[in-house]
């Protein structure tokens, strides 16, 4: 699907990941203002520092001029030429979060998600918050046995006796510094990719797959089968490197062809745009995750680096593997909000790419930009008596 306007939720998935099939934009029904709190068992508090991100207000249709019922004049073109400009498989997907237009290029195929997947553990997790069914203040000792591969920050502070940790702050470096450890725990104690599929099916989130945890994930699309060893020292890296590259080239084909953990744009853009409102977690796990997500450190040049004074943006970085040259699931999906409080959630998926970073980053941040310059804000602003 290149350069379609689109409206309401993408389809669900069947035999795997299909393409989605779209049609003409149509208005959104009335907006609803966003669900009162849940009662949470064990709160889930805002971590010391965090900005708070505030929630969407829901403007009475009534107050909307026509011009926001659909997405501005010249987004849908502008997405479609940053797209087909780019020089490698990319997708990208922009969600008004309170009007639900969606404009998308390539919004419908299935995407490597990487990390950005740990948006969706964070998500299970806190849900299992809001239920009563654990506290983020709960304990653990962490040992080498416990690692995973490639970015762990964790690792540095695992010493010969473990580490005793609780789960909120595996949350915050899962989500600001996207520690490849940190989510694994996280993962386990949610109750491992079941639950998060379980989740997806509870909330109604479609076009999202979850792909088997992070260290059969990256062995597989390694043409490695994981051994626990691999969690130890540089035993990850030789294995891979001892494999011969026609083994390797076939495993990353068959990883690009049907991603485990792939997703499609308007997937993505749909649950940020829930998430926004209010409608996946309570509203106090709600804002502690955008406030973790503003947080976040990774990918400052990608969509972020776009950003206009006075907007912000919470987001989830994905960065995949690599090989001969050609990179994979280079991703940054979050939500813009504008100085008046108008929210576009926004994803740009590059599956595969032999560009290097600097035009990848690019990309991203023409994106935001466009988003942006295009945003209707004076519309808005008027609307509300702004």
């Amino acid at each position: 699907m290149n350069g379609r306007c689109i409206s309401g939720s993408p389809l669900g998935l069947s035999g795997g990941l299909a393409l989605l099939l779209l049609t003409g934009c149509v208005p959104k029904p009335d907006l609803v203002a966003a669900p009162p709190s849940k009662a949470v068992a064990a709160p889930v508090r805002a971590p010391v520092g965090a900005p708070q991100m505030p929630m969407a207000t829901a403007v009475p249709r009534a107050l909307l001029p026509d011009a926001i019922s659909g997405p501005p004049v010249g987004l849908d073109s502008a997405i479609t030429a940053l797209g087909s400009g780019f020089n490698g498989t990319v997708g990208i997907a922009v969600r008004d979060v309170q009007a639900g237009w969606t404009v998308a290029y390539n919004g419908g195929l299935a995407f490597p998600q990487q990390s950005v997947s740990k948006l969706w553990v964070a998500i299970t997790l806190l849900d299992a918050v809001d239920r009563g069914e654990l506290s983020l203040d709960e304990q653990l000792l962490i040992g080498p046995r416990d690692f995973t591969v490639f970015h762990q920050p964790i690792r540095a502070l695992v010493g010969a006796g473990g580490y005793r940790t609780s789960y909120r702050s595996l949350l915050s470096l899962a989500m600001t510094q996207s520690d490849n450890t940190a989510n694994d725990l996280l993962l386990r104690r949610a109750g491992g990719p079941d639950a998060v599929r379980a989740m997806f099916l509870r909330k109604g989130l479609a076009g999202i797959a979850f792909g088997p945890g992070e260290r059969l994930l990256q062995s597989r699309i390694a043409g490695l089968e994981w051994r626990p060893e691999y969690a130890l020292g540089g035993a990850f890296y030789q294995a891979r490197a001892a494999l011969p590259m026609q083994v390797r080239s076939e495993a990353m084909r068959r990883y690009l062809a049907d991603p485990m953990d792939g997703a499609q744009p308007v997937g993505i853009v749909a649950a940020l745009s829930r998430l926004r409102r209010g409608e996946l977690l309570s509203i106090a796990s709600t804002h502690y995750l955008l406030g973790l997500m503003s947080s976040s450190r990774t990918g400052p040049q990608r969509l972020r680096g776009g950003l206009s004074p006075d907007w912000s943006f919470a987001h989830k970085t994905g960065t995949g593997q690599e090989l001969g040259g050609l990179a994979t699931g280079y991703n940054d999906v979050g939500l813009l909000t504008s100085p008046d409080g108008r929210s576009y959630a926004v994803a740009v998926m590059i599956g595969s790419t032999r560009r290097g970073i600097p035009e990848r980053q690019r990309l991203m941040q023409d994106v935001t930009r466009a988003v942006i310059a295009r945003s209707i804000r004076p519309a808005y602003a008027t609307a509300i008596g702004g």
